[in-house]
């Protein structure tokens, strides 16, 4: 434009908008931060395992899950004692068909760098527009809200149960992720339910308690609750 400014008004301008000069700048884009703004729009994806008792003795079950980063709902993708790319890919077909509502509208799926999340896995995220984002090795804190899912289910609901057979395993997860997003409270969210359902606003109403794989998960709701 012709107009000639000195240095120091340059960084004064750069000062007052949050700023820091050229070689530093690229420091204030931070992991947390990156999260914050593309926080509803980012899935996080990571396995767990369980061991399961069966007439062949114990199998280490895999479990694959992920977690919306904007609602905290958790979806199951699938359970497999042999996670090989065929099964892979076609998880991946499974959660980016049409009508499936985990990945509407995201545009980013972090996961670490287990060999499991293969070539052909984040291929076809790509080609649905989804962009996998690779985190780098030994950084289980840039995935902390999928692992502390883990540490959830693990303790109040897995650790406490003796499983028998695939079936019971996938009984188990199945009720906890109904507990986890329909009826437990989460300080994340300002101690909200997830997916909440319209309860009696009298308070007259009595309260009923829900039990869940036997009494180890509890939920008190208004008796009109259907």
């Amino acid at each position: 434009m012709g107009i000639t400014l000195c240095h120091q008004t340059v960084l004064n301008v750069l000062k007052r908008n949050g700023l820091h000069p050229a070689p530093q700048r690229s420091k204030d884009a931070s992991w947390a931060e990156f999260l914050a703004t593309h926080m509803e729009v980012t899935v996080a994806a990571d396995f767990f395992t369980a061991e399961v008792l069966t007439v062949r003795g114990l199998i280490t079950y895999y479990v694959l899950f992920c977690i919306d980063l904007g609602t905290r709902i958790v979806h199951i993708a699938g359970i497999t004692a042999h996670p090989n790319q065929q099964w892979m890919v076609q998880v991946s077909r499974n959660l980016t068909m049409v009508g499936e509502a985990l990945f509407e509208g995201k545009r980013f799926l972090i996961h670490d760098r287990d060999p499991k999340f293969c070539r052909r896995f984040r291929n076809i995220l790509e080609q649905r527009s989804v962009r996998p984002i690779r985190l780098p090795p030994y950084s289980p804190n840039l995935n902390s809200y999928a692992e502390r899912w883990v540490g959830s289910i693990k303790s109040e609901c897995l650790e406490r149960l003796i499983l028998i057979g695939k079936g019971s395993l996938e009984r188990a997860v199945q009720q906890y992720v109904a507990h986890y997003n329909l009826e437990r409270i989460h300080q994340g969210k300002d101690n909200q339910i997830l997916v909440p359902d319209a309860q009696p606003d009298d308070p007259e109403v009595p309260i009923k308690v829900r039990h869940r794989i036997g009494g180890l998960l509890t939920y008190y709701h208004r008796q009109g609750r259907a």
